[in-house]
């Protein structure tokens, strides 16, 4: 994995020159609520609406993309999922904060955010405040394959939110590919990562279903570890961590929309002449 303080070229794409991230997994320091299965891919609160801060298990790589997908919420909650980035290495955190939301924050070199469509984006330094009001770019998520993030292309692929399969699946994946749906719904995709930037300083991004939120956080010190901070908090009861293709797309990706597009809906899949596989990758992933 490439490290935090490794330089990174700008615009460098993902190749041997740059290898790709290894997949992300949960860290085994987490709050005393979440349970974590032996994947280290799903992480849930089992009890109360607090205790529930996971860390990703490694530090990202700049432009890596720390993705979780909401399973499961539960009721009579008020709040919701926060993410971020920190500094502090959890291994030697002496006891994990019951709240990332103040009381992780408060310990320093960490940077989290609940998660919302509008609030969290921050201006330049000299440049008018209504930029961070301003959508980073036009709504043209069915069209644009890619994601752009300052020096970053990420496949949006995997970045976008699916419903479960069903007749009407195919009118509901239209809501999370233009992102109409509150971004803490069941099945919505949430990312974070950082962008390092040629003064040494790194800007954090959230990634609420393949549309990049802005910066959030600006100044974080892209030459320290920095890791992945998932609070599964009040209403947001389980999340899944759902792995990025950064360079060639697999073959299976690639034969997925031209899969979908020869049926009606998602549940047609299972009566195609096809691997197991390739059919529970076209309906579920």
């Amino acid at each position: 994995m490439a490290a935090a303080s490794d330089p990174v070229e700008l615009g460098a794409p993902w190749g041997p020159a740059r290898p790709e991230p290894p997949p992300t997994r949960f860290h085994s320091v987490h709050g005393a609520n979440i349970r974590v299965d032996p994947s280290g891919t799903r992480a849930t609160r089992v009890e109360s609406f607090a205790h529930g801060v996971c860390f990703s298990r490694e530090p990202l790589a700049p432009g890596q993309v720390f993705l979780v997908e909401i399973e499961e919420k539960e009721l009579g909650w008020c709040g919701h999922l926060r993410l971020g980035l920190t500094a502090l290495d959890p291994a030697s955190l002496a006891a994990v904060p019951e709240f990332s939301l103040p009381d992780l924050v408060s310990l320093g070199h960490t940077w989290v955010f609940a998660i919302t469509r509008h609030h969290n984006r921050v201006p330049r330094e000299g440049r008018p405040e209504a930029e961070a009001l301003a959508p980073s770019c036009p709504p043209a998520l069915l069209v644009e394959p890619h994601l752009c993030i300052e020096q970053f292309r990420i496949p949006r692929d995997r970045l976008v939110g699916r419903s479960r399969p069903g007749l009407y699946s195919h009118l509901l994946d239209q809501l999370y590919e233009l992102n109409m749906l509150p971004p803490t719904a069941r099945r919505s995709r949430l990312g974070v990562l950082f962008c390092p930037r040629p003064d040494g300083t790194a800007d954090m991004h959230i990634v609420i279903n393949g549309e990049d939120m802005g910066p959030s956080a600006r100044g974080l010190p892209a030459a320290q570890p920095l890791y992945a901070v998932v609070d599964v908090f009040a209403s947001t009861k389980s999340v899944r961590l759902v792995q990025v293709e950064y360079g060639l797309p697999s073959l299976q990706t690639l034969c997925r929309p031209v899969i979908q597009r020869g049926v009606v809906h998602r549940l047609a899949i299972d009566g195609l002449h096809l691997p197991k596989g390739l059919k529970d990758f076209c309906k579920y992933e």
